[in-house]
């Protein structure tokens, strides 16, 4: 078969493709035609055919979590079909289904040159250190891909790789929640609510979720929380302490990006209590009187993304319904309308869990 207008004869991939590009001097979003990415010998090309729209995207795009480049295709949750793959990236046939994960080592640095690469001192984020998938097509090595099956829309397997494998991985393995603890969990958005049900399966004795927003208690109430508080009507503080018996909590979980959520969750911890920064910010942090920390044996930890194995065992979770992301997505997007995916986002307009893009 002969190659079509605008395809490569060698691949039969688009020798172009559409993307929204950031233009970090101007703050413009554009949808721009570009080339398409040639995969090297280790990665994998794959056909975008669903990819989130997260909250440290608009982060990203207002300044708040600036990117490093001048110019960047946004989009660190996606999933789609492997199109081509590079001569040593063996095992990944054209047309099957994958998630990827959002970053991906340096490669460099002291920890990867001896083989730590779990430990990569400066891992690179889809999205902002390279380009993302805000596009039809996107390169990515081998390593950082998952299959999924037939049955997972290809719309609810992209925000597995953030919405629900960073709050997994923060309060499973950062964390280590056990069964039986008490947690408390400020902001249920699309990180938020995927913690709730991430501390429910865990097995949480009792789980409250602290919100303003009417809709995300509700969304809180129904995905398995205990009590839904009200920031801006209640004395949080008051109302966690009388949940926990005067106990305070095991864990308090930031997933908003707040110093002011930081310092109110510290000021409920119980005995040995964990205080979990899922959320991001450029904030400084201000947690109160240091003795009461030293004195409460508290921690402060600090949490960034997931491990691949993470990804691996939240697809399994999901594809066996034991997590359940069918109310997760709030609307399928063009690529055209990524502004106004966008502006939704971040004006709260809608209330959406995860826009999606489908380029």
């Amino acid at each position: 078969m002969m190659p079509g207008p605008g395809l490569d004869e060698t691949s039969m991939t688009p020798s172009s493709m559409r993307a929204a590009r950031f233009h970090s001097a101007t703050g413009e979003l554009v949808v721009e035609q570009v080339p398409v990415p040639q995969p090297g010998p280790l990665e994998v090309l794959v056909r975008v055919r669903a990819c989130g729209i997260c909250l440290s995207d608009v982060h990203m795009l207002d300044g708040a979590l600036p990117t490093p480049l001048e110019t960047v295709t946004p989009g660190h949750e996606a999933a789609g079909v492997v199109a081509a793959s590079g001569a040593l990236a063996l095992g990944w046939e054209v047309g099957a289904r994958v998630v990827m994960a959002g970053g991906k080592v340096c490669g460099t640095c002291a920890m990867c040159s001896t083989g730590r690469f779990d430990r990569c001192a400066s891992p690179g984020l889809m999205g902002s250190n390279y380009d993302g998938a805000w596009a039809e097509f996107i390169a990515v090595p081998a390593s950082v891909l998952t299959r999924i099956p037939s049955h997972l829309p290809f719309e609810q397997a992209a925000i597995i790789a953030d919405a629900v494998t960073t709050p997994y991985a923060g309060l499973v393995n950062r964390a280590q929640l056990v069964p039986g603890e008490s947690v408390g969990l400020w902001g249920i958005g699309g990180l938020g609510v995927h913690a709730v049900q991430i501390a429910r399966w865990r097995g949480a004795g009792l789980i409250l979720a602290i919100d303003p927003h009417p809709a995300a208690r509700e969304r809180a109430l129904r995905a398995g929380a205990d009590v839904a508080i009200d920031p801006t009507s209640t004395d949080v503080e008051a109302a966690i302490m009388a949940a926990t018996g005067g106990l305070g909590l095991d864990l308090a979980v930031d997933l908003v990006g707040s110093n002011a959520v930081l310092r109110q969750g510290a000021s409920v911890l119980g005995r040995s209590g964990r205080l979990l920064m899922i959320g991001l910010s450029m904030e400084p942090l201000e947690l109160g009187p240091g003795v009461l920390f030293g004195v409460g044996r508290h921690t402060l930890l600090g949490h960034l993304g997931y491990a691949k194995d993470d990804l691996d065992a939240v697809v399994q979770l999901v594809s066996r319904g034991v997590l359940d992301l069918s109310s997760s997505i709030s609307g399928v997007l063009s690529l055209d309308e990524v502004s106004d995916g966008v502006d939704r986002l971040r004006t709260r307009r809608g209330d959406p869990v995860r826009l999606v893009l489908a380029p």
